[in-house]
């Protein structure tokens, strides 16, 4: 089951950009970029310009000062991620073949010692607003849920999600199903009595960008504005 919980982000309360005041449990940011780029002929997203600044140093950015520890899921390019950001930490999935995202997020327990971790995909176009304490406080509201993820315009954005450690062994299950539809994020998310924060910004067309086409109707309607 997945519960929704709406956000209006028009007029959003005012709070620090850090967590310095315990607004929500010391959280990890998991960038995740293990995939093999196929309809991007695989060019690392992570290291592209969607807009005015590299992706790697657009959505640390916005998110740093709100978590405790920055990482990338990444097969390849450390050494690149090093000399944007020093002190960024990396790691390749925990089995090999590219199984996708639920592999890389699974992967992050092992190295993250926190109990929460955000998990913020490669491609994302948007990051809302004050978006971590905004999934802290779906997770709140809805005790039995072990996620919380983003949908934007009421379009599932399943990998940025909000997740707690008792997720783990959900993660694991999944993984090891022989059918791929139940290795799907919908289907563990389901499993993990997931809640969606609801996020509407008409102005956005592209929320992720999936392929060379999609980056290109994106950085032409950019151009425009």
């Amino acid at each position: 089951m997945i519960t929704s919980i709406e956000q209006n982000t028009t007029t959003p309360q005012r709070q620090s950009s850090s967590n310095t005041q315990g607004l929500y449990p010391s959280t990890d940011l998991v960038i995740l970029a293990g995939g093999q780029a196929r309809r991007m002929n695989g060019i690392n997203k992570l290291l592209q310009r969607f807009d005015a600044q590299i992706q790697l140093l657009k959505i640390y950015q916005q998110l740093q000062q709100q978590v405790a520890q920055v990482w990338v899921n990444s097969h390849r390019d450390h050494s690149y991620y090093r000399q944007l950001i020093a002190n960024i930490r990396c790691f390749v999935d925990d089995q090999a073949g590219f199984i996708g995202p639920l592999m890389g997020m699974k992967s992050a327990w092992t190295h993250s010692q926190a109990d929460y971790i955000l998990f913020v995909p490669c491609d994302v176009t948007y990051i809302p607003e004050q978006v971590l304490s905004q999934l802290h406080q779906c997770l709140i509201a809805v005790p039995t849920a072990q996620l919380a993820y983003l949908s934007i315009n009421q379009s599932a954005l399943y990998p940025f999600c909000l997740a707690k450690r008792s997720s783990l062994p959900m993660l694991i299950k999944h993984l090891q199903q022989p059918n791929a539809a139940q290795r799907s994020l919908k289907a563990c998310f389901q499993a993990l009595h997931a809640v969606a924060l609801e996020i509407e910004n008409p102005a956005l067309i592209f929320h992720s960008i999936n392929g060379i086409d999609e980056l290109q109707q994106y950085q032409s309607l950019q151009s425009i504005r």
